[in-house]
């Protein structure tokens, strides 16, 4: 019984006390109740547990399991316990199964036990819980699988049936390919035979060409290198003067007629007649377009790389400007802007046959015997001279002189339309406005046919000749008289000089006018050149018709060398 009361603490003489005491305690005491285990974790126990030492201290006995304190002492041992005594039973694991009850005394191994317990029952809750998981999750694979195998199978009978459609696309498919490649191989020949075909008709096209202009030019030669076609202008009242007779079958030839009275009286007056012949002679009511029909092929020499010179002669108020000129409607439009026209017109057709065209135009007056540029738009006071170069391959060039790249009818329309407002003219006594200058229009035209490898240069040459006068009808004084002694001067040495060209004289005087030396490589025989002669039909002016009519049947009869074609 020491022992014993050795284990609870108790004083020997106090036995019954103390362990009534004990079981008074112990009474209340019931099982911790269960917590649920979350996890690995276990519920916190230390507070139910310091709750029941509390007790258990508060009545005075010592702590379970913990050391004996100062006063009480130490269990014997074996070798020391008085034998026959009673062991004490041994501790099992808490929760084990098959383990000993444990003692009353024994508490925190029955908080252990149940501990273990409750952790038992939380693990058997949980996999309970996660076995009913798996049976959900089960029976909806299982539903799964049925729909896909269900499904499945209409799946597998669409991807079949478009399979098959895809198979007899592809069988289309192929059959249309090989259709169409043999079409397109078809196609290569005819493409191949079409080029072969274009290259030939090329050739063809280019042979025509070069046989149309080889034609064209021997018909310009045959009718003459120098050509001359006569203009009679209308009266102002409309019709045509009794002393000018045009034969109406012949388009060729012009009478004059004239009466003279009898210087003795005896004999009744008597009428003499002189008649011309000429390439072209076009009557009063012949239109401007009529008029450059018969020069149009002439122009298109400029295109075929020849010289081509076409300038108009007459006396002054005869219409040699508006047979050049013309005014601005197209029905009454001149031989400048319909020749330009032409040119233009014609150059673009060429390009379809490989030809490429650069124009440069240049505009100059001769003015009592100086050269002014008509193409100048700067001040008066600073123009500068211009003097008359002849190159080393005979080209004849004018120093200083403004040359405008032109690439469209209208450009060169708007440079004419400049050099007619800077054209010197005056008012005479035969014409309200008299030019009273040569204007030289020219047009440089270099062409070329890279496929061909084909050059061409040449220049087109349209001269507006200051009209002629007689002093004693003009009566000028001053500065007109000036003029037109600057006018008859030079209209005399081309005169002159076509006159020594028809004789084939070794020296011409091209030098003696500035007019002249500038026009030298159109007269000199390696230019087509056409001349204008206007008439005036008014009786008075019977006189300078007969003049002007002599002198253009001398330079019709004149014969220059042939020309030739600047081409390369």
């Amino acid at each position: 019984m020491k022992n014993l009361d050795n284990r609870t603490g108790c004083d020997p003489t106090g036995t019954a006390n103390c362990g009534e005491k004990v079981h008074k305690e112990q009474e209340p005491q019931r099982c911790p109740r269960s917590v649920t285990v979350i996890g690995d974790k276990r519920p916190p126990v230390a507070s139910g547990r310091a709750s029941l030492y509390g007790s258990v201290r508060g009545a005075g006995a010592a702590t379970v399991a913990a050391g004996p304190s100062r006063a009480v002492q130490k269990v014997p041992t074996a070798s020391t316990a008085p034998k026959g005594a009673a062991k004490p039973p041994a501790a099992t694991k808490a929760g084990g199964t098959g383990a000993p009850r444990r003692q009353a005394w024994d508490l925190k191994g029955k908080v252990s036990d149940m501990e273990g317990k409750i952790r038992n029952c939380q693990t058997k809750v949980r996999s309970v819980d996660e076995n009913e998981i798996l049976k959900g999750s089960v029976a909806q694979s299982h539903n799964r699988l049925s729909n896909l195998e269900r499904g499945g199978e209409s799946e597998e009978q669409n991807l079949w049936r478009e399979l098959s459609d895809l198979e007899a696309k592809y069988k289309v498919m192929e059959t249309l390919r090989d259709s169409q490649e043999a079409e397109l191989q078809t196609l290569k020949e005819e493409v191949r035979s079409l080029k072969e075909t274009v290259v030939e008709q090329k050739d063809e096209l280019h042979a025509g060409e070069m046989e149309r202009r080889r034609l064209h030019n021997m018909i310009q030669e045959l009718k003459g290198n120098i050509r001359v076609f006569c203009r009679v202008r209308p009266l102002v009242d409309g019709g045509l003067s009794s002393h000018i007779q045009l034969a109406p079958s012949d388009n060729k030839s012009i009478t004059l007629a004239k009466t003279e009275e009898s210087h003795t009286g005896k004999s009744a007056d008597s009428q003499k007649n002189y008649r011309f012949s000429f390439d072209q002679v076009s009557g009063p009511h012949a239109s401007q377009q009529q008029i450059f029909e018969e020069i149009s092929l002439l122009v298109q020499s400029a295109l075929d790389g020849y010289g081509v010179c076409c300038f108009a002669y007459g006396q002054t108020g005869s219409g040699e400007t508006f047979t050049m000129e013309g005014e601005e409607f197209d029905d009454s439009r001149g031989v400048i802007p319909r020749a330009v026209q032409q040119i233009f017109r014609a150059g673009e057709t060429l390009e379809s046959q490989g030809w490429e065209f650069s124009f440069t135009a240049s505009f100059v007056e001769i003015y009592n015997e100086t050269l002014r540029d008509l193409l100048y738009t700067g001040k008066p006071s600073k123009r500068l001279k211009h003097e008359i170069r002849k190159s080393n391959n005979n080209e004849v060039t004018v120093t200083n002189l403004t040359y405008k790249q032109v690439c469209s009818e209208g450009q060169v329309l708007d440079l004419i339309a400049l050099a007619k407002q800077n054209r010197s003219t005056a008012q005479t006594l035969q014409n309200d406005r008299s030019s009273r200058s040569h204007s030289v229009f020219q047009l440089q035209i270099e062409g070329a046919n890279t496929g061909r490898d084909v050059r061409c240069k040449s220049t087109l040459c349209l001269v507006d000749l200051a009209g002629s006068e007689r002093m004693a009808k003009s009566q000028s004084q001053g500065e007109r008289f000036k003029e037109i002694t600057s006018i008859n001067s030079s209209l005399s040495n081309l005169g002159i000089v076509i006159t020594s060209l028809a004789n084939k004289e070794s020296h011409v005087p091209y030098r003696n006018s500035k007019l002249t030396y500038l026009l030298q490589g159109c007269l000199g025989g390696n230019s087509k050149t056409l001349m204008f002669v206007n008439i005036s039909p008014e009786p008075d002016s019977f006189g300078e018709t007969l003049n002007s009519l002599s002198f253009a049947s001398k330079v019709n009869d004149c014969v220059i060398g042939m020309a030739s074609s600047n081409r390369k």
